[in-house]
């Protein structure tokens, strides 16, 4: 009872600190990388904050099981090191010992990696691609920016407007590029401004010129004008259309079987597989060895969780490409690295392989 609970009271300080410090690196890498899709016109500006914490959540499971295998590695590790171990392997313990005060510890955490992967993942990439899709469809008046050229979204027009201070309905200096059939008009104002005319939306410019030629022939005409109304459009309010395969649920994926449903339903099941596994490759491969650096085994750490779950998006890309079945990439990626964790956690208890099959000790 002394031993599991110095055990899990250990494990859940490094776990804690482990998990404080990921979360402060992807917060900020994932605050880096929407800002930047922000700037290219993918989300709204307003909605960064909403879509980073949208982003944070979907990469909850992987956060979670590299901070339990970091933690079990680093505490086991110690006990090594400091010779704690050696007093409990003569206290009749053995590294078999340490899975049971291992997986209670982490079973509310393994617990919660399965909610996460199956029902919040898919929610969470649902409500990323909404405001994707939201963004895409506002309106044209949504869309002017003072100081840049804004494409009309079914790209027949093209606005510049600086603005003048004064009213976010007015401008100065108002440069328009329209398309309509086999005419091409380019207008130029000192002024423009919005204005709901029967309850349609008009940007009405002032005091300009207007270009019109067109497409075929070499038909000319320039005429000047006091005011003109372009009338534009109020966005669309329609749902998402389309629905990837990240925003399906779990129960959606398994009724509708396919190549990219299945490449999916391995990733979230590989997610909570990978997640037990990385705990046994913790407990196999922790030690110390006084003839190299104590750093070594949280490099193998780092390497080990790297390469697995490279080897998850292998296995999914390979299902959706039809190379694997769902069942043979579980089974092929992750029963290996189970018999494989096993199988040292097994060797470093004192077992020896000859002793598994005759039953001697």
């Amino acid at each position: 009872m002394l031993f599991d609970s110095a055990l899990r009271r250990e494990l859940a300080g490094s776990f804690s600190a482990t998990l404080v410090a990921l979360l402060t690196v992807v917060v900020t890498i994932t605050l880096i990388r929407v800002v930047g899709d922000a700037s290219r016109n993918v989300f709204n500006p307003s909605d960064v904050l909403v879509i980073m914490a949208f982003t944070v959540l979907a990469d909850a499971p992987t956060i979670l099981s590299l901070s339990m295998f970091i933690a079990v590695t680093a505490v086991v590790t110690r006990m090594y090191r400091e010779s704690e171990m050696v007093i409990w392997l003569g206290c009749g313990k053995s590294p078999l010992d340490l899975v049971s005060p291992v997986l209670r510890f982490a079973w509310p955490v393994l617990a919660a990696i399965l909610v996460l992967a199956t029902l919040v993942l898919p929610w969470a990439y649902g409500r990323i691609e909404d405001l994707r899709d939201r963004f895409e469809k506002r309106g044209e008046i949504a869309r002017f920016e003072p100081g840049k050229f804004q494409e009309s979204p079914s790209g027949d027009q093209v606005f510049f407007i600086e603005t003048d201070g004064r009213q976010q309905a007015s401008g100065r200096n108002v440069f328009l590029l329209s398309h309509s059939g086999d005419t091409e008009m380019i207008a130029a104002a000192q002024s423009g401004q919005l204005e709901v005319i029967d309850d349609t939306k008009y940007l009405v410019l002032s005091q300009g010129q207007r270009v019109q030629r067109a497409l075929i022939g070499s038909a000319l005409s320039l005429a000047s004008f006091e005011r003109m109304g372009i009338r534009l459009s109020g966005g669309d309010n329609s749902g998402r259309n389309y629905n990837p395969t990240n925003a399906m649920g779990t129960l959606e994926l398994l009724t509708n079987p396919s190549r990219n449903n299945h490449g999916e339903l391995a990733w979230r099941a590989g997610m909570v597989l990978a997640a037990v596994n990385l705990l046994l490759l913790a407990l196999a491969a922790a030690g110390a060895n006084p003839r190299v650096g104590s750093s070594t085994n949280y490099g193998f750490a780092l390497l080990a969780f790297l390469v697995y779950f490279n080897g998850l998006i292998l296995a999914k890309n390979a299902v959706e490409s039809g190379q694997y079945t769902l069942m043979q990439a579980i089974l092929g990626l992750h029963g290996t690295l189970f018999l494989a964790s096993a199988l040292g956690l097994l060797l470093r208890s004192g077992l020896r392989p000859q002793m598994l099959w005759s039953g001697k000790r």
